[in-house]
């Protein structure tokens, strides 16, 4: 039972307001340590009809802390499905993050795009996850340039994405690009143990190089990398049933209009092999 706040109404709001204002600062200060954000839906597999719960997750190793709504950060927040794409609403400051009705038989793609956040890492940090998210030619850029000591500026956004399956409809749409800067498309859907391929695009076009990595839910130890050839593809060899959270990560020269010297950004997919 939540207790009963004993002070005045108004005082009774500031509290709360102070209290949202302190989780979402520390939340992100884990951010800044615990780089990965995903979509972890209330089931992938839903019926039909029901209201389906959307979590946002920040953490590391598939594991994470709960990311409360935060419409100042939300870019595009959708459902998109057989019944066309809709918005996903919520209530700001709580977890999940927002409510999808799922009305109709059929895959459906929930994706969340953020606006763009700030940080600075200490130089050791920043190399460091330069290193861990096969980012080593950003690395070899400061090197050259005599940077490796000095902190990262960086500007980061999250391009999130997770496919469920409602009443066993059927499985188009798995493949629908949502148009996010960074995208994790599917080139099959994943119904057993065995090799998916996926593709990578930046700004729609297919990314060379870039690290893609598989972590199963109950053995994160175990990760599966693959980097992307030429035409954005990696083939990821699941060998087991479950939840799986794929990611992949870009960075480019920020513009100069945001002060950083970095612009990350973040591609997650996450879906579950009945």
């Amino acid at each position: 039972m939540t207790p009963r706040c004993r002070l005045s109404t108004v005082d009774c709001r500031l509290n709360r307001a102070f209290a949202l204002a302190v989780l979402l600062a520390t939340l992100g200060v884990r951010a800044a340590v615990a780089h990965d954000f995903w979509i972890e839906p209330s089931t992938f597999r839903p019926p039909v009809p029901s209201r389906l719960t959307v979590a946002l997750r920040v953490g590391q190793d598939f594991r994470g802390d709960p990311v409360p709504r935060d419409d100042r950060k939300i870019d595009r927040f959708v459902l998109a499905g057989p019944a066309g794409e809709s918005v996903i609403p919520g209530l700001p400051g709580t977890d999940p993050a927002g409510f999808a009705p799922i009305e109709r038989p059929g895959l459906a793609v929930i994706g969340y795009r953020s606006r763009r956040t700030s940080i600075e890492l200490e130089a050791e940090k920043f190399e460091k996850y330069l290193t861990e998210e096969g980012l080593e030619r950003v690395s070899k850029a400061r090197a050259e340039r005599g940077e490796t000591g000095k902190p990262g500026k960086e500007v980061y956004s999250r391009c999130a994405k997770s496919l469920v399956l409602a009443g066993g409809g059927p499985t188009s749409g798995f493949d629908r690009p949502l148009g996010f800067t960074l995208e994790l498309v599917p080139e099959k859907l994943a119904e057993k143990p065995g090799e998916l391929p996926v593709r990578l695009l930046y700004d729609g076009r297919p990314l060379e190089g870039a690290l893609v990595i598989a972590i199963h839910r109950d053995e994160p130890e175990k990760k599966i990398s693959s980097r992307t050839a030429r035409d954005g593809r990696a083939r990821l060899l699941l060998a087991r049933s479950g939840a799986w959270l794929v990611k992949a990560v870009h960075m480019v020269p920020a513009p100069k209009e945001t002060g950083a010297d970095w612009e990350s950004l973040w591609a997650s997919l996450t879906f579950e092999i009945p």
